[in-house]
């Protein structure tokens, strides 16, 4: 018995050993993978005055903070064609024009399709103005005498639209003065002008200084009202190669730049000042007013492609020469399944 005894002592003595050598030698490694880092990229980004660029003030404001992971250097211009020739030499990274400016790009034999468009930013940012309350609603207009901007540009093909939509034609049932944004400005404040179309914040500014005026109608509702698709105005574009080149990079900025737009359509104050001290507004109090009527937006993808065609096609029977001649095909639209 004493001999078996010892026998079985000595096997769990050796058994324990063999436990305690496994439990050594086949610990679990640590497969959890660390997140890759990122490394700051140097980017140029141009952006316009007006709605087109207040969805970039915030991030305008990160980037002079030095909290952004990309390294920004903005350009802020009063109108597109103070980007495009940077932008065609890729002086300019990314930038933020109109979206028919995208179409025109993608069409002209220089890009020769290599553009893209990231985002939309805003829909709709144009008002009618009237220096009373007799306007209801379209079909009021008929037998009046509209003041707007832009003969031959976006603004004279979107009003024509809905003003044929709504059984009413251009040509001969309104007046339909077209000036220059300074001319437009002057004859609101006065009072020459009685009935216009205009864009933000040059809506708003008037109506501070001239009180008799009121905003009776939005274009962006009466677009939806006679469209299946949504006005979209503004946008940001990259070239091909850039994106190709940069492909985190402008990951990275999209989603800084999606939670500009957010941050100022919630923080209008402080993002209101940003727009003074960037020359995105003439003053932080007019864009204050104007901020939550810009219709500032962050749209991509197949959401943006269906929307935004919807416009090209306007665009394009209006006049072909608004979008660059031709239809723009899908691959204008990144990441548009």
């Amino acid at each position: 018995m004493k001999k078996l005894l010892s026998i079985l002592l000595a096997l769990t003595f050796v058994f324990s050993l063999a436990a305690c050598g496994n439990n050594n030698t086949t610990s679990t490694p640590d497969t959890t993978s660390q997140p890759e880092a990122y490394t700051a990229v140097d980017m140029s980004v141009a952006y316009m005055t007006g709605p087109t660029g207040i969805g970039m003030a915030k991030l305008n404001a990160d980037s002079d903070a030095k909290l952004t992971a990309n390294n920004y250097t903005f350009t802020v211009a009063a109108a597109a064609t103070d980007i495009l020739p940077k932008f065609i030499k890729g002086e300019i990274n990314i930038a933020s024009v109109p979206t028919n400016v995208a179409a025109t790009l993608y069409n002209n034999e220089k890009i020769n399709g290599k553009v893209r468009m990231l985002a939309v930013n805003t829909y709709g940012v144009l008002s009618i103005l009237e220096k009373g309350e007799t306007i209801k609603s379209i079909a009021d207009l008929k037998g009046k005498t509209i003041y707007s901007t832009g003969k031959g540009q976006n603004p004279e093909y979107i009003l024509n639209y809905i003003l044929n939509e709504n059984g009413i034609n251009p040509a001969t049932d309104v007046t339909i003065n077209f000036v220059s944004s300074d001319d437009l400005k002057a004859k609101l404040i006065s009072g020459e002008a009685e009935i216009a179309m205009a864009p933000e914040p040059l809506a708003t500014a008037v109506m501070v200084q001239n009180q008799a005026l009121n905003r009776v109608l939005s274009i962006n509702d009466e677009w939806s009202k006679v469209s299946d698709t949504d006005l979209m105005m503004g946008c940001v574009i990259a070239l091909d190669s850039f994106v190709e080149a940069n492909p985190k990079a402008v990951e990275k900025f999209l989603e800084e730049y999606e939670a500009s737009i957010k941050y100022a359509t919630s923080n209008i104050d402080e993002v209101a000042t940003y727009c003074e001290t960037y020359g995105i507004a003439p003053k932080a109090a007019i864009a204050k007013k104007s901020i939550p009527i810009c219709n500032l937006c962050y749209v991509t993808g197949e959401e943006m492609k269906t929307n935004v065609n919807g416009y090209f096609n306007v665009l394009f029977n209006a006049d072909p020469k608004s979008i660059g001649g031709k239809l723009p095909a899908d691959d204008l639209y990144y990441k548009a399944d």
